[in-house]
């Protein structure tokens, strides 16, 4: 692929990327020195407001019309490493995304008055910063130096503020595989170094641009894509490498944590931004593997999500077998799939962190997530049993939802690349999942309980009432509205899609 960047002079007065990685690292710095000051929280929120506000403004200076990369910049630090930053039109939507959650996930502390408040605001701001320097960096060992620092902060948030005392497992559970997932991208990142120093005569480069000028030979991208691969497949997570995520969820924080690690799909981000462009005929001859794979997970996590009893874990298998879906969706290989999944990834992100929201306002009031021991809660609290049953049903993709267009625009390339019965199984799995998350809010919310119930009855407060509704309200235009995100979308992933038309025609589908 050739790619075309358009430098950040040409587009605005200062320097707008730079500013948006910086900007939560300066908040978390603030909030550190003035660590005892009891308005921390009403801080938090403004900053988060005003990073939100950074994003908006990149996407209304974004040309959505022009392929290229834009507000450029680049900054030679060691070696070969360089300060290298960019957006596409994927960059934004993903920066739109983290900075809307940031906002709710701080406005969820306030409600839980989560302690010590400095801590949790400074860590949630750094999380934010190495998700956005993710999101604009080209040089892909940066990336995964960016990935390993996500990864600490959420292993800070899942431990500090675990709603469990049996956490030591999960937690160690969790840090053996993101450091696997760390590894295998780093060695994958390293091996590509090496092949363009070979091919230039001693030259290292970890930059997109200089990589892609440098094709592998078949073999040798084989290798290279199944170590990027697994590093980035432990974290979307997908089957059968998701085996950290349930017990994660369930004994760790509900909400925070679990957003950050479920409702931003940086694996997916980075399977498109370099290891699909660099490895196209390693991801050609790999790709039915992968669906297959795929197809399994739908199944086996929904399986296991029926038999449940807490919620939490069941959340955490209904993203694995969501997952498959999107994974079917990458591995189709054609553009209108590529756009279909960006955008299943975001309804995911936004319909997950709507039902982990939910349920942190549920374990706030009755101190479980056990369905069991829950039970006619929409009497008590109709607008967190709402937010929890649009969410539900956006993660089903149903008509209205962001999610309706994402799968139809998979399973329409699904159906031209696998032929019926991949897409017949993907679609019976999203049905399988829309069955298990109705009961869910059946016994949560509907049900009568078959235990006695001690439960706060005071009502949602101002801070949860407006996650709620943002909440729904971002469902709901983004499935009304969503053309505006294909277009932001388009033309970026159209050189992606050209590249694999001419690697796999439709109809020649390698076995």
């Amino acid at each position: 692929m050739q790619y075309e960047e358009i430098h950040w002079s040409l587009l605005s007065s200062l320097p707008l990327l730079a500013v948006i990685q910086l900007f939560p690292v300066v908040l978390a710095i603030a909030i550190f020195f003035a660590r005892n000051n009891k308005k921390l929280f009403f801080a938090g929120i403004g900053g988060a407001f005003v990073q939100f506000l950074l994003t908006v403004v990149l996407f209304g200076g974004f040309d959505q019309h022009n392929p290229a990369f834009q507000f450029a910049e680049r900054i030679n630090l060691y070696g070969p490493f360089q300060y290298h930053v960019a957006v596409d039109g994927l960059g934004v939507l993903f920066a739109l995304l983290t900075s809307f959650l940031t906002l709710m996930i701080v406005l969820y502390g306030h409600t839980r008055m989560i302690q010590p408040t400095w801590l949790f605001l400074v860590v949630v701001f750094l999380e934010e910063a190495s998700l956005m320097f993710q999101f604009f960096i080209l040089d892909i060992v940066l990336f995964a130096w960016a990935s390993m620092i996500q990864m600490f902060f959420v292993g800070v948030l899942l431990h500090r503020w675990s709603t469990t005392v049996d956490n030591a497992r999960s937690l160690i559970r969790f840090a053996q595989f993101m450091a696997i997932s760390v590894l295998l991208f780093f060695l994958g990142s390293g091996l590509l170094g090496w092949h363009h120093s070979q091919v230039t005569g001693g030259v290292w480069s970890f930059d997109l641009m200089d990589l892609a000028k440098t094709p592998m030979n078949t073999p040798l991208q084989s290798v290279a894509f199944f170590l990027l691969f697994y590093g980035l497949a432990i974290r979307i997570p997908l089957f059968p490498l998701h085996g950290w995520l349930p017990d994660a969820a369930q004994h760790g924080m509900v909400a925070v944590a679990p957003v950050f690690l479920l409702g931003l799909k940086t694996g997916v981000f980075g399977l498109l931004r370099f290891v699909f462009p660099l490895l196209p005929d390693a991801v050609v001859l790999w790709h039915n593997h992968v669906v297959a794979f795929a197809v399994v997970g739908i199944f086996y996590a929904a399986i296991l999500a029926l038999v449940q009893t807490n919620i939490r874990r069941l959340l955490a298998y209904s993203v694995v077998s969501h997952t498959g879906i999107i994974t079917i969706g990458l591995f189709s290989l054609e553009q209108r799939a590529f756009e279909g999944t960006v955008l299943l990834s975001v309804n995911l992100g936004l319909a997950t962190a709507g039902m982990l929201f939910s349920a942190g306002f549920v374990h706030q009031r009755t101190n479980t997530m056990f369905m069991d021991r829950l039970g006619g809660l929409f009497d008590h609290f109709p607008i967190i049993g709402s937010t929890f049953l649009i969410s539900g049903l956006s993660v089903v993709c149903m008509p209205g939802t962001p999610g309706f267009d994402a799968v139809h625009l998979v399973l329409e390339a699904a159906i031209s690349r696998f032929g019926a019965l991949v897409t017949i199984l993907a679609a019976l799995g999203n049905v399988v999942a829309a069955g298990f998350l109705l009961w869910a809010f059946h016994r949560t919310f509907l049900a009568k309980s078959q235990k006695d119930l001690k439960m706060n009855m005071d009502p949602p407060k101002l801070q949860e009432r407006a996650i709620a509704v943002m909440t729904v309200v971002a469902l709901l235009a983004l499935g009304f509205y969503s053309e505006p995100w294909i277009l932001l979308i388009e033309k970026s992933l159209e050189g992606l899609g050209h590249l694999f038309e001419l690697a796999l025609p439709l109809g020649k589908v390698p076995v």
